[in-house]
Parts: C-alpha cells; structure tokens; sequence
C-alpha cells in the first residue's frame, strides 16, 4: 500500500515538475527579453537647503529619483556636521536621475532658476554660510554649456534688478547625505512645510519670480 502511495507522489510530482516547466517554456516565448533600459542622466543642482530642492524637483515629470548629498569642496564621504560646520567647502546639493525623452536639461536648469534666489551669495532664505550657495554642477561639456547659456539669457530677462551670483562649474565628486535626510519632506511633512514656511523660501520666490516661482 505504501509502496502504491509512494509511487503515486512520485508520478503526480513528475507531473507537476513538467507543467512547472512547461509554463517556465511559455513565459519564456511570451515575455520579451533584451528589451532596451531607460536611457537616463544626471544633474546637480546647489540650491539652499537640500529638503527644499529635492522636494522641488521630484514634481517635475520625467525626473526618477532625487538625492540630497554634498558636493564642491575638499573632504571625502563629509557628515552632515562637518559640512553645515563650513570647515569642507561643500554646498548642499541634490543629484537628480532623470529620463531626457521626457524632460530635457535645459527644462530642468530653466526649472531651477524659479526655484532660487540668484542674488545672494553664500545665503539662500534663512540659511546663511557657503554650504547654502546655489550652484550648478554640470556633468560634461554640454551640460556646462546650456546652464552657461541660461545664464546669460536670464540676465537679459530677468524681472528682477540684483545681479546674477550662482556658481556654473563641472560638477566634481558627489557624496549622498545621510538617510534620514533622504526624501525629509516626505518623511517629516509637518517638520518640514514649518521649516519651509518659516524659512521665506516660497514669500521671497513670490517676491523674485512672480507667478514663474517654482515652475
């Protein structure tokens, strides 16, 4: 009787391996393979708090992800302290992967403009020292060349009578900030619409930008 039993489980998992492998076979005909990946980029952009940038630019589409770090000055893998300290010659900046079928360079540093204050140095809103200096790190010699050329027709357009002193430079290495900086203004909403609100960043947009600010 055992022996039947065994045998029965033996020739019902025979069965199942070979339809297990027969549906294996049927994904493998139906599902496509070798399928091109996203073609993506790079930006960096130093604008004040990375909180506020980040949270900036994860609203644009086309943009895939957003992370805050330290970039532009003397120190390797700087901590938060180190940085904000002013002792690293970093800027708080946030590196932004995007999709350019979806949305172009120049959109993003047009973008970045109505985000900013360009008339301050090493200040932006509330936040006071180099560490909060607006900058753009361009990747190559392209990117360098269309911030360059932003720049320029800003200064011709600009609705505003301050002079234009955002740094435009290759970018050098980046250093992703520590996680609980990551994604802050999702993780803390309150904490961070206070910080916002309390920091002038959108009244002094507004003031700047009119009804461009932020867009």
């Amino acid at each position: 009787m055992f022996r039947h039993l065994r045998s029965n489980v033996f020739a019902l998992a025979t069965l199942l391996a070979l339809a297990v492998l027969t549906c294996a076979q049927v994904r493998a005909q139906t599902t496509p393979t070798g399928a091109a990946p996203t073609a993506t980029a790079k930006a960096i952009f130093a604008g004040g708090c990375f909180w506020c940038v980040e949270s900036d630019f994860d609203k644009i589409p086309g943009v895939i992800s957003t992370t805050s770090g330290y970039t532009g000055g003397r120190t390797a893998n700087p901590s938060y302290e180190q940085v904000s300290s002013d002792i690293t010659g970093h800027a708080e900046a946030v590196e932004v992967v995007y999709e350019p079928a979806k949305v172009s360079y120049q959109r993003l540093v047009d973008y970045f403009w109505h985000t900013i204050d360009p008339t301050v140095k090493d200040q932006q809103f509330c936040d006071i020292g180099s560490p909060y200096r607006t900058a753009i790190y361009a990747q190559n010699a392209e990117q360098l060349k269309i911030a360059q050329a932003s720049r320029a027709a800003l200064e011709k357009s600009k609705p505003f009578k301050g002079p234009i002193v955002t740094e435009i430079t290759l970018a050098s290495a980046f250093y992703p900030a520590e996680e609980y900086h990551q994604d802050y203004y999702q993780k803390n909403p309150i904490r961070y619409k206070y910080y916002r609100t309390s920091c002038g960043r959108d009244a002094r947009l507004k003031q700047l930008w009119g009804d461009q600010a932020g867009r």
